[in-house]
This record gives C-alpha cells, sequence and structure tokens, in this order.
C-alpha cells in the first residue's frame, strides 16, 4: 500500500513539474516580441487639427446699367446667369446689399498744371459720396507712389486733408521713409516709402514720360488686400488721371498687377482728366476699369468731375452680389473665366472676367 502511495505522489509531481515547464517556454518574457507576430508601435498622440477638405465659394459683384447709364434696381436672383469655364454654375445665394467702401483715392501727380487745378478744386466733392462706414486713403503718383496718411474713416481728418492736398508743380521727390513690412518696391524703391530722392517724374526720358501708372495701382492694391477679412466691404482704387503711363517705367507689368487686382477682388474705377480727352489716351485706364468690373468716365471740368465722382461711389456701393461653389471645371487651373448673364433685354454689365485659383475672390 505504501508501495502504490509513492508511486502515484512521484507520477503527480514529475506531472506537475511537467506542465510547469511547458507553460513557462510558451510565456513571453516581458518585453518580447511574441513568436510569429510583428510589434505595432503605439500610434501617436493627435498634437494638431485635422486637415478638411474645403470647397471654395466664388463671390461676384455685378452692375448691371440700362441704356441711359443709370443702375437698374429690382432684379433678383432668378434674373442672372453665371458661367465659369463655359460651363453654367448655380447660383447659390445672391444679395441686392449696399456694401461700405474701402477706397484708395489715387490721384495723378504728374498732370499739366491746368487740369492739375482743376482736380484739386474737384475733390472735395469726393466726401459727399462717402457714407460714415467707408474708410479712404488719399494717395498721389508720378514715377512714385505717395502713400499720404493712410486710410481713416473720421470724416473731419478726410476733409481736412483733402483741402490741404497739393498736386506737385516740380519734379517729383521720393516719399519719406515709412516702416512698413514686405512693401512693394517701384523703379527700386520701396513704393511706400524710401530715403528722399530727386525723381524726374515732369521729364520725359527720350520721348517717353516717366510716369508709373502701372507700379502706383500695384502699390495701391497691397495697401487694400488686408482690409476686407470678413468680406463685408467693396475694395477699390478710385484713379483720378490723365491715363498718361510709361510703360518703360514701371517695375510691375500690367499681367501682374492685373492679377493681384483679380487676386484680392479689387475693382478700379477711373475718372479721365484734361485734354488728353481728345488724343484717346486713356486705353490703360479703361483696361484695369473693364478687366476688374469697374468703370471709367471722362471730365474736363472740375464741376463734370464733382458729378462724376459722386456716381463712381454709387456704382461701386450698389452691386447685385451672386454667389456660387464652382463645379464641373478643372480645378487644376490657374486662371478661370467668369460670364455674368442676365435674362432681361437692353441692360449692360460690368463684372470681372475672371479669378486665379490661388485664392478664390472675395
Amino acid at each position: 500500500m505504501k508501495s502504490l502511495r509513492k508511486t502515484l505522489f512521484f507520477a503527480n509531481a514529475t506531472l506537475l513539474v511537467t506542465c510547469i515547464t511547458q507553460l513557462g517556454a510558451q510565456a513571453p518574457q516581458q518585453g518580447a516580441t511574441p513568436a510569429g507576430k510583428e510589434q505595432n508601435p503605439a500610434p501617436p498622440p493627435q498634437t494638431g487639427p485635422k486637415i478638411v477638405s474645403q470647397v471654395n465659394q466664388v463671390i461676384v459683384p455685378v452692375i448691371v446699367k440700362d441704356s441711359a447709364g443709370g443702375l437698374v434696381p429690382g432684379l433678383r436672383k432668378d434674373d442672372f446667369r453665371i458661367f465659369e469655364d463655359n460651363v453654367e454654375q448655380r447660383i447659390s445665394n445672391f444679395s441686392a446689399e449696399a456694401f461700405p467702401l474701402t477706397m484708395v483715392l489715387l490721384v495723378d501727380n504728374d498732370l499739366k498744371s491746368k487740369d492739375a487745378k482743376q482736380v484739386e478744386e474737384s475733390l472735395l466733392a469726393v466726401l459727399a459720396g462717402l457714407s460714415l462706414n467707408d474708410e479712404a486713403a488719399v494717395c498721389k503718383f508720378d514715377n512714385f507712389f505717395h502713400p499720404g496718411k493712410g486710410f481713416t474713416r473720421d470724416q473731419t481728418k478726410l476733409l481736412a486733408e483733402l483741402k490741404h492736398f497739393e498736386l506737385d508743380s516740380q519734379p517729383s521727390v521720393a516719399p519719406p521713409s515709412m516702416a512698413v513690412d514686405n512693401g512693394p518696391s517701384i523703379n527700386g524703391h520701396s513704393a511706400i516709402g524710401d530715403q528722399p530722392s530727386v525723381a524726374q517724374s515732369t521729364i520725359a526720358i527720350k520721348g517717353q514720360s516717366t510716369k508709373a501708372m502701372d507700379d502706383a495701382v500695384y502699390a495701391a492694391a497691397q495697401m487694400l488686400k488686408d482690409r476686407d477679412p470678413e468680406r463685408q466691404r467693396r475694395k477699390l482704387i478710385f484713379l483720378i488721371s490723365d491715363g498718361v503711363n510709361g510703360i518703360r517705367s514701371n517695375t510691375y507689368k500690367y499681367d501682374a498687377v492685373r492679377m493681384d487686382l483679380l487676386r484680392y477682388n479689387i475693382e478700379v474705377y477711373g475718372v479721365g482728366v484734361g485734354s488728353a480727352i481728345f488724343n484717346r489716351k486713356f486705353e490703360r485706364l479703361a483696361k484695369y476699369a473693364h478687366d476688374t468690373g469697374g468703370d471709367v468716365y471722362y471730365a474736363m471740368k472740375s464741376r463734370a468731375m464733382e458729378e462724376l465722382y459722386s456716381r463712381v461711389t454709387e456704382e461701386a456701393r450698389n452691386q447685385y452680389t451672386l454667389y456660387y461653389y464652382s463645379n464641373g471645371t478643372d480645378r487644376g487651373a490657374d486662371y478661370h473665366t467668369i460670364e455674368v448673364r442676365v435674362k432681361r433685354e437692353g441692360l449692360t454689365l460690368l463684372t470681372r472676367e475672371g479669378y486665379y485659383s490661388g485664392v478664390t475672390p472675395r
């Protein structure tokens, strides 16, 4: 009996040791990778916002005129059709609301003395077309850009600035230095400031004018581009000039200036002044207005100029606004054409002809 008990005891002990040994061989060591499996590292913690693809909304202001040149009120969303790259788009939203203005009043500083006097006498009329919510900056240009005192909504300050505004009768000097980051350059000088040096704005070199209209419009666009982050204002350059532009004097070519105007939804409204009306020297002035959806007028006398100033601000403020999400066009293209049509006959539409895809027009 004792012999049988010993035999059973040793058998059970042997079986227990064998099981423990097998379990120990199968269990992974701490930090070891189980056989037949690759160890996957834990994903890194989320430290930033998720990237979400967004569809850009295109916003298109439109001026509508009748055969007499007057603004046409009372149109509705269904009266319009809009095409991008010849593909019709669905108008998602529509507004006939009047927008406040952010305006650069850009005055030619290289006019004939008679024309300069007429312009100086007319400029106070600009104030009559502005509301309390508008903001404006008064600037001049010749072969330099003179930025003035910057933007203001204070009509008292603006009135004082316009009262003391004078156009130069002698060759221009580069404007005094201003601390502005990443400002544009004109003819090798900062467009908004540099150390004074004598310029030859009123002298023709080899029969060519040195006046730099393209550079001035570019510099004005740089002042305007970030003024409307909430897309609640109309941004415009109100350009008063005899139309003369020294092509070789400009650092920025027309196409580059046009690109920035369209990129930042800036409209150019021109008033052509002086005897150049008879010489048809307003091609550049009209081209800026046409390409950006603005308008251009012509006047020789102070009284006529004053009447036009109010028309310009009224047009810029009272536009229809069409909204759409681009669909069915090549999103890889850099530039997209825009065409707006109205169903009612006998009306004229003014709007920009396209936009660059790098920044959605706003």
